[in-house]
């Protein structure tokens, strides 16, 4: 085995080891995004339900009022 095949042996390790990295950030990305879509989700729902509250105080004053 000569110099430059050993050189392009790590080559070939350093680029399994940069697309394995690549392919896990990705990985990591879409896992956070997932994580971002369903705390949204929940907020969202909160909110919703906080309206629906306040809409049926207002019509229950309302009520009360006439």
């Amino acid at each position: 085995m000569n110099l430059n095949s050993k050189t392009e042996g790590r080559n070939d390790m350093n680029l399994m080891y940069e697309s394995l990295a690549r392919a896990q950030m990705t990985e990591r990305l879409g896992e956070a995004q997932q994580l971002r879509r369903g705390h949204q989700l929940a907020v969202a729902r909160r909110m919703s339900r906080k309206a629906e509250q306040a809409a049926q105080n207002a019509r229950l004053a309302l009520a009360r009022a006439l």
